[in-house]
C-alpha cells in the first residue's frame, strides 16, 4: 500500500511538472543577477512577460528554448540619463536596445515634454519599442511660467511652477530634472530651485541635476547639489558627472569626497556617468548665459551692439580656454551644424581655416557667434581626463547611463554614446582594463539604476520580475561606435529580451512595440 501510495504520489509530481508550461526558457545560462553577486548556473522560465523561474532547472515545456551556454544573461539595462525626444518619430528606440537598454529615463537636464502626461498617454496609445519612464523638467516649467528672462520669479510665478510640478508627479514623474547650466535655469536661483523639488519630495521623486557648472566651478556645483538635497531630502543624482576643461582635470578626487561626505550625513547622493571623454551639448554652453536671455532675437539684437558683442566675445574666449573649449579649436567637434552641414563629424578649427582665418581662439570664439547668428550647432567637446572618467566609475554610487539620444542609423554625426555606451563600459573599462568587476559593472547598470527610480519589480532576474533581460558574450562585447563613425552597433550582444518578447535575436533586431510607459505611484 505505501508502496502503491509513493508510486502516485510520483506519478501526480510528474504529471504536474509537464504541464507547467513557459513562453520562454534560457537554459545553460551564466545568470548576472544584477545584486553584485557572483554569477551561477542556472536557467530561467519566462510565462507572461514575467519571471517565473530562476534557478538549476526549469522543469516543464516552453514554447521557446535558447540555449546561452558560454554567455552571459543580466537584466535589461536601465538608462537613466536618455534623451529620448525623438521617441515620437523612432519609436523602436532601436539605438538603444542593441545595446541592451530594456528601460530608459527621459527628461533629462531640466528638458521634457510638457504636459507630461499627454506625452506619455500619446506613447501608450501608439505603442513604443522600449520602456520610458520620465521626469519633469524644471527648465521646461520655468520657460511655461516666465519665458527665458533672467529675474527671480515672482509669489504667483513660483506657485503657478509648484502647480504644474505637482501635476507632473500626480501624472507619474518619477521626480524633477535641472539644467543650471542652460537657460532658463540658469537665471534661477537655489532657492527658487528647492521650492519646487520639494513638490517633487512630497511624492517620493529623485532629483537629477545638470550642474550649474561642470568647469572652472564644478566644486560649487557639486555643493549647490548637495545642498538641494539636504534642503529637500530627496536623493539627489549628480548627472552625466565629470569634470571639463584642462584646469579641473582631477578634480574628481574632491567631489566623490564631497559625496562620501554627504552619505556619511545620511543624505542620499548618487552619480551616473558614460563612459566618454567628451561630451556633447550644443554650441550656445560656451556663450554667456545673459547673452541669450530672451531667446534668439535678443542674442542677435545684442550682437549687433558693438560693446554687447565685445563682452559676449569674452565670454566665449573664456570658456574656450578654461571650459569645453579645452583651448584648442580642435577639440569642438560638430555633430550638427544648421549653417554649414557639411561640416557635421569636422572641427571648429576645420572651419575656421575654410572660412581664410588663423585658428587661434579670437577667431573661434567670432565664428561661434557666427554659428549661434544661424540656428546655431551641437558639438562633442573632447575635453575630459580618462583618469577623470575611471574614478569616478569606481565610486560605488556612480550608475552607468548614455546621455545619448536615440538616433536614426545613418543620420548626422551623433555622439558614439548613443550606440556603444553599456557595452564600452562590459567590454573596454571592465574586461580589457579591469576598471570594474563584470557582476559590479551590471550591478550598476541594472539594480542600482532601478533602487534609484524606486521599480520594485526590474533590474534584478528575480521571480516575478518583468522578464527584461540581455544575454551577452563576455569575452567578445564592445562597442564600435566612435568619434569618426559613430553609426555602428556594438558585438557581442547576442539576445535582448523585453517584458517577455524576444526583441534581438541572435545578435538580429526582430522589433515589436513591446515597451510599457512606467509611472511612478507613490
Amino acid at each position: 500500500m505505501k508502496l502503491l501510495c509513493y508510486f502516485l504520489l510520483c506519478l501526480s509530481t510528474i504529471s504536474f511538472s509537464c504541464t507547467i508550461s513557459y513562453d520562454l526558457k534560457i537554459k545553460d545560462a551564466q545568470i548576472i543577477d544584477g545584486s553584485g553577486s557572483d554569477p551561477f548556473p542556472g536557467q530561467i522560465g519566462i510565462r507572461d512577460q514575467r519571471i517565473k523561474y530562476v534557478g538549476r532547472r526549469a522543469k516543464g515545456r516552453a514554447k521557446k528554448v535558447i540555449s546561452a551556454s558560454g554567455r552571459a544573461v543580466a537584466p535589461g539595462f536601465i538608462d537613466l540619463h536618455a534623451h529620448i525626444e525623438p521617441i515620437t518619430l523612432y519609436p523602436d528606440a532601436k539605438s538603444h536596445i542593441m545595446q541592451g537598454v530594456t528601460t530608459a529615463l527621459g527628461g533629462p537636464d531640466g528638458g521634457s515634454p510638457f504636459p507630461l502626461g499627454r506625452h506619455m498617454d500619446t506613447l501608450e496609445q501608439r505603442g513604443i519599442g522600449i520602456n520610458v519612464a520620465y521626469l519633469i523638467g524644471h527648465n521646461t516649467i520655468r520657460n511655461h511660467v516666465m519665458g527665458l528672462v533672467n529675474r527671480e520669479p515672482s509669489g504667483e510665478e513660483l506657485r503657478e511652477m509648484e502647480v504644474l510640478v505637482d501635476n507632473a508627479m500626480r501624472e507619474g514623474a518619477f521626480g524633477i530634472s535641472t539644467g543650471l547650466k542652460y537657460i532658463p535655469g540658469a537665471f534661477a536661483n537655489t532657492d527658487e530651485v528647492i521650492r519646487v523639488s520639494k513638490i517633487a519630495a512630497k511624492y517620493g521623486g529623485i532629483y537629477t541635476s545638470h550642474l550649474r557648472e561642470e568647469g572652472l566651478k564644478l566644486l560649487e556645483g557639486v555643493k549647490e547639489a548637495i545642498d538641494i538635497a539636504r534642503a529637500t531630502g530627496m536623493l539627489v543624482v549628480l548627472t552625466h558627472h565629470k569634470a571639463i576643461g584642462q584646469p579641473m582635470w582631477g578634480a574628481s578626487q574632491q567631489t566623490l569626497q564631497l559625496v562620501d561626505r554627504a552619505r556619511e550625513e545620511g543624505l542620499d547622493v548618487r552619480m551616473d556617468q558614460y563612459p566618454y571623454t567628451a561630451s556633447h551639448t550644443g554650441i550656445s554652453i560656451v556663450i554667456p548665459s545673459w547673452a541669450l536671455e530672451g531667446g534668439q532675437l535678443k542674442f542677435t539684437e545684442r550682437c549687433q551692439d558693438p560693446d554687447l558683442r565685445d563682452s559676449i566675445r569674452a565670454g566665449i574666449i573664456y570658456n574656450l580656454i578654461n571650459d569645453r573649449g579645452g583651448n584648442d579649436l580642435r577639440r569642438i567637434q560638430f555633430s550638427k551644424i544648421n549653417w554649414k552641414p557639411e561640416f557635421a563629424g569636422k572641427t571648429l578649427h576645420d572651419l575656421v581655416v575654410n572660412e581664410g582665418m588663423d585658428p587661434n581662439i579670437e577667431n573661434g570664439a567670432d565664428m561661434i557667434i557666427e554659428i549661434q547668428l544661424h540656428r546655431g550647432a551641437n558639438c562633442i567637446y573632447h575635453v575630459i581626463d580618462s583618469s577623470d572618467v575611471v574614478r569616478i566609475m569606481r565610486h560605488p554610487m556612480t550608475m552607468i547611463a548614455s546621455d545619448g539620444r536615440i538616433t536614426q542609423f545613418g543620420d548626422g554625426h551623433p555622439h558614439p554614446r548613443a550606440y556603444g555606451t553599456f557595452p564600452r563600459v562590459l567590454g573596454y573599462y571592465s574586461r580589457e582594463l579591469g576598471v570594474l568587476q563584470l557582476t559590479d559593472a551590471v550591478r550598476k547598470m541594472t539594480a542600482l539604476p532601478a533602487e534609484t527610480l524606486g521599480l520594485t519589480d526590474r533590474g534584478l532576474i528575480k521571480d516575478n520580475f518583468w522578464a527584461d533581460l540581455v544575454i551577452f558574450d563576455p569575452q567578445t562585447i564592445k562597442d564600435k561606435a566612435t568619434f569618426t563613425e559613430p553609426h555602428q552597433y556594438p558585438e557581442g550582444i547576442e539576445y535582448v529580451i523585453l517584458n517577455g518578447q524576444m526583441v534581438v535575436e541572435k545578435g538580429v533586431y526582430k522589433g515589436g512595440m513591446d515597451g510599457k510607459v512606467l509611472r511612478k505611484t507613490k
